[in-house]
């Protein structure tokens, strides 16, 4: 099976998702700046968790360049990724509209650590289908941040009962982390490509003429 439906299906999934968030915003009771005030919180969550999910969707984007068919099992492990995360809105909107509560910080660092490790598990079947050798497996190498993530999004959730903004610092600079390009996937998509065409081109050059 090609990956263009899980794909696509993927997409429309994020795209729902944060429309749902935008859609829990709220419209300011006057028109002088200050009314934004007590939207603030939830203004700032809205941006991290729209930059979080951003992130999944782009490397989920990056990860299926170098992927050529899917099977059951990744299928199941893509729906595992979407379920956690769906529930960003739902932690995001609880975080923000009761102003970083404790109980909602350390939510949502575990719907994140839930996101991190469906990410890895939908990764890991990717490669076992394609093989060690296979340009994902290639492009992913040791995986530092892949491996790290999951750590800081659980020491973000534990941390929240002493202290939340730890917790919130952890996430922001997680974000900020990934959110420096990752060339990886493309660098060897890239060569694999330009490789089967020169390939390609030395077998024209060589066959004969009829």
């Amino acid at each position: 099976m090609s990956t263009g439906r899980m794909e696509a299906f993927s997409d429309g999934v994020v795209a729902i998702l944060i429309t749902i968030m935008v859609l829990e915003l709220h419209v300011p009771h006057g028109t002088r700046w200050a009314a934004l005030g007590p939207d603030v919180p939830l203004l700032l969550i809205y941006l991290l968790s729209f930059v979080n999910i951003g992130i999944f969707w782009n490397n989920h984007h990056h990860m299926l360049q170098a992927t050529y068919h899917v099977t059951g099992l990744v299928l199941w492990a893509n729906l595992h990724l979407l379920f956690w995360i769906s529930l960003i809105p739902f932690v995001n909107e609880w975080m923000g509209e009761n102003h970083f509560a404790t109980p909602a910080v350390a939510s949502y660092g575990i719907v994140l650590l839930g996101a991190a490790l469906a990410y890895y598990g939908l990764q890991t079947a990717i490669i076992r289908d394609q093989g060690p050798d296979s340009l994902l497996a290639k492009a992913i190498g040791n995986d530092i941040k892949g491996k790290v993530s999951p750590v800081i999004y659980a020491a973000g959730a534990a941390l929240a009962f002493v202290n939340r903004w730890i917790s919130i610092g952890l996430y922001v600079g997680m974000a900020a982390l990934w959110l420096i390009p990752d060339r990886r996937v493309e660098t060897v998509v890239q060569a694999g490509e330009d490789g089967a065409g020169s390939h390609a081109g030395a077998n024209r050059r060589g066959s004969p003429k009829r």
